[in-house]
């Protein structure tokens, strides 16, 4: 695709309060959303109106939460919806491909296309829910999250694309030779098959990926079609972006078959003033003794022994293969804070209002200027907008910033396709175990 044609993806990462650590305090919010669907169908039609090509739903099987389950969610939004893509986060741990390939299969039927899977190897340890003994080391996470995906594929390749025939006059329902079992046998899965449904309508939901380690961006090269990452620089986005899309040409991909798009959490407002007023606002509503105890699980030390406006103690962090959590992430909080120098306050500020990711205040023009050279400049393919707040900084983003980005020529004006792999120009995969193709 030439760079004249070459448009930004923008998905947004839904939620009820919105992505700033004290944004369910602010007056304006409705942190109590979660657990509302028309609250959240609403939130929906707001990306639609702004032509964005879907939303997307992060999810975990541990901890305190009061969100919704994504699947249950997102088929009541497909419903209400009519071009917008839905994307669930589920993990490959606790759960089984077969489930998997059945649930997305029925949520891309129900939507007409527009279904999504984001992949995890599930970074959360839930194995006491699942009667499990231990949750499983990252790299015998990747082992297993590779072989998941290859068989909930080929379920879903199980059934050809005409396997069903509704032939009223001869009686023939499905055409039975056209509907196969896949006889998976792998070191850690073994699935008979077939898939109890028919073929996804984009054959595949769109496969994402949201890993930034070494592990996380081969099987991105290997398997995504978009990639959520957290680069918070120019540099690092840029180094990213080289390192990921030069591994597709090994994998016999071209470099538009996946799409990378770091999440940006933004404030916007007419004036760069009025952005930061809203910012201040959000970091006065913080509870900084939590936020430090929160950020001290990065450290080897408690931050609160440390001047608030002092330098962040780099020599007292904890490695990444140390911390117990997002280990790509820990590598990016840390790189960004060696480039900019950070303090322990501004650390605290900007991870409160992205946790991790970029985050960006100022004016309309400024924040368009600001995607416009991510994009541009070969750091990004677009970006995961991760509102500080909901319903305002969603607004402000699709009234403010979508139509600067139109202007530029950067943006749609339409929806180019009625599925979200034709928005997001993704080529329909072809059945690999077809009769046409010798399977």
């Amino acid at each position: 695709m030439s760079a004249k044609e070459r448009k930004l993806h923008l998905n947004v990462f839904l939620r009820a309060a919105g992505h700033h650590e004290a944004a369910w305090r602010h007056p304006e919010v409705h942190p109590e959303g979660d657990l509302d669907i028309h609250y959240l169908a609403k939130m929906a039609l707001i990306a639609e109106e702004g032509l964005m090509d879907s939303v997307f739903l992060a999810d975990g099987y541990a901890g305190r939460t009061a969100k919704l389950e994504p699947f249950t969610q997102l088929a009541a939004l497909a419903a209400v919806t009519r071009h917008i893509g839905l994307i669930a986060t589920v993990g490959t741990v606790y759960n089984e491909p077969f489930h998997v390939a059945r649930q997305f299969a029925s949520l891309d039927h129900i939507s007409g296309g527009r279904a999504g899977w984001n992949i995890v190897t599930g970074a959360g340890d839930a194995s006491q829910n699942f009667g499990r003994s231990a949750h499983p080391e990252l790299s015998d996470r990747y082992i297993s999250a590779d072989e998941f995906v290859e068989v909930v594929k080929q379920l879903w390749d199980s059934w050809e694309d005409d396997a069903l025939v509704y032939d009223k006059q001869a009686g023939i329902f499905i055409a039975e030779e056209k509907v196969r079992e896949i006889n998976f046998k792998g070191n850690v899965y073994a699935v008979k098959g077939p898939l109890n449904i028919p073929r996804p309508p984009q054959g595949y939901p769109v496969l994402v990926q949201a890993g930034s380690s070494e592990q996380g961006r081969e099987l991105a090269a290997r398997t995504a079609e978009v990639i959520f990452t957290a680069q918070q620089t120019f540099g690092a986005g840029q180094e990213f972006y080289a390192d990921v899309k030069g591994r597709l040409k090994k994998y016999g991909r071209s470099v538009d078959e996946l799409h990378i798009l770091p999440g940006l959490s933004p404030i916007v407002a007419d004036t760069e003033g009025e952005a930061r007023d809203i910012e201040a606002e959000l970091n006065g509503l913080m509870d900084l003794p939590k936020a430090l105890r929160a950020m001290s699980e990065r450290f080897d030390v408690d931050l609160a022994a440390y001047p608030l406006d002092g330098p962040v103690p780099l020599d007292k962090a904890k490695t990444a293969e140390a911390f117990n959590g997002i280990r790509s992430r820990q590598e990016v909080i840390l790189d960004a804070v060696r480039r900019e120098g950070m303090t322990i306050r501004q650390l605290i500020y900007r991870h409160a209002g992205g946790h991790g990711h970029i985050t960006f205040t100022g004016s309309t023009l400024q924040v368009a200027d600001f995607i416009e050279k991510w994009f541009r400049g070969g750091a990004s393919d677009g970006f995961n907008i991760l509102p500080q707040t909901f319903p305002g900084g969603l607004e402000a983003f699709v009234n403010k910033v979508i139509p600067e980005l139109q202007n530029r020529g950067l943006f749609r004006t339409a929806y180019e396709g009625r599925t979200l792999r034709e928005n997001l120009g993704l080529v329909r995969p072809s059945n690999v175990r077809s009769v046409v193709s010798g399977a």
